[in-house]
Order: structure tokens, then C-alpha cells, then sequence
């Protein structure tokens, strides 16, 4: 759904950053090779991941649904020289596609993909997180969140990828739509927490930036 005309998407992305030649090249192969394309973070978004990361300068990061490793190697711009960046995803397909360009671009040696039950593998990664990317199943947002609150560091940053859902948290909610209902429960919570600020970016599907007190 696109909540701009195409043409002024078009406008924004060509006086934003220009896409780096590694992630364009897995932009084209996830649209010929992969299912849902439009899951992938895309170039202005990406830009704007990767713009993030960067005034943040995180060591560790979090990403939570690696899908095929676009927007974590847009994170992983901004890691410092020592940092990195934890991702996670359950599908065991996509495993060896992520892996070809991690190790093709030059944050290799700072990736560690991990595959699995993200709620069974963030207790065990130990770290404090200083950004957090979140882009899984719907259903689990508000686990997610309340599980990696306590491991941020003050003043970090978690990022919600797709809280307007195409528009449909402004429609009547069907009564087998789960996704859409925890969404506005979610959209509602990063409004409400006390242990953090909130601002909901109308960015593609919506981008929520939580700023952790």
C-alpha cells in the first residue's frame, strides 16, 4: 500500500542516499529468487536504517526476522569497529542466501546469524543491546518487546518495522485478523510505556522509533 503517490516515493528515494551496489544486487535476487519481495527493507528504507544506526553508533545490535539479510546490512553500517549485530530468523531456507552476502560485504566478521525461536534465543545472547530492530511475526511484537526492554542500554533505541499494516490498524478489525489486532495493541503500548518515548514514522509501512528512558 502505498500511503505517498509512487511518484513522490520515487522523488524521495532519488534525493536520499544512493543504494550501495552489494544491496542492490540483493534487492534484484531477492524479487527474482524469493517469496514476498516486498518483505525486503528496500533502498529508501534501508537509507534510513542505516542513517539511524549510524547517529546512533551502536556495539551491539539486534535484529529480530533477518528474512534475506537486507535491512541488517543496512544496520550494520553504523556498528562500531568492534561491534555486532545478532539476527535472527526461523526460516532454515533462507539461511545460506542471508549467509552469501554477509560474507560478501564488509561487516562479515560482525554478523552472527543465528536460526530459530527468536523468544527462545534472545535470553541466551547475554548482551546490552544499544539498537533493536524488530521485523518478525506480528503476533509476537509485544513479546518481543517486553522480553528485550530490560537488555537495552539507557537511552537505546528499538525499531518496529510494518505497525500501519497497509492500513488496516484505520479498519474494522476481522475476527480471524490476529495480526492487526496485537498491531494496534502493540502501537498502543509504545504510546503508553513509561520506559519509553515514541514516534511512529509513516516510512513504507510504518517505522516506529522507541527511545528507551
Amino acid at each position: 500500500m502505498h500511503f505517498i503517490s509512487e511518484e513522490l516515493e520515487n522523488y524521495v528515494a532519488a534525493h536520499s542516499e544512493n543504494e550501495p551496489e552489494l544491496l542492490a544486487q540483493l534487492n534484484k535476487e531477492t524479487h527474482q529468487k524469493i517469496l514476498q519481495p516486498r518483505m525486503l527493507s528496500g533502498h529508501f528504507q534501508g537509507r534510513v536504517l542505516s542513517m539511524l544506526s549510524k547517529i546512533i553508533n551502536p556495539k551491539n545490535i539486534l535484529e529480530i526476522g533477518t528474512y534475506t539479510g537486507y535491512a541488517a546490512l543496512c544496520l550494520a553500517e553504523g556498528l562500531t569497529s568492534d561491534g555486532i549485530l545478532d539476527t535472527i530468523d526461523n526460516n532454515e531456507e533462507l539461511f545460506d542466501f542471508q549467509k552469501k552476502y554477509f560474507e560478501a560485504s564488509s561487516y562479515k566478521n560482525q554478523i552472527v546469524q543465528h536460526l530459530g525461536n527468536a523468544l527462545e534465543i534472545i535470553p541466551t545472547l547475554n548482551k546490552t543491546f544499544d539498537l533493536v530492530f524488530i521485523d518478525a511475526d506480528k503476533e509476537n511484537y509485544i513479546n518481543y518487546f517486553n522480553m528485550i526492554v530490560p537488555m537495552m542500554s539507557k537511552g537505546g533505541i528499538i525499531l518496529s518495522d510494518n505497525v500501519l499494516w497497509s492500513g488496516k490498524i484505520l479498519d474494522e478489525v476481522k475476527a480471524n485478523d490476529k495480526s492487526t489486532k496485537i498491531l494496534l495493541e502493540y502501537n498502543q503500548l509504545l504510546k503508553d510505556d513509561p520506559r519509553v518515548e515514541t514516534v511512529l514514522l509513516p516510512i513504507r509501512d510504518g517505522l516506529t522509533v522507541s527511545r528507551v528512558l
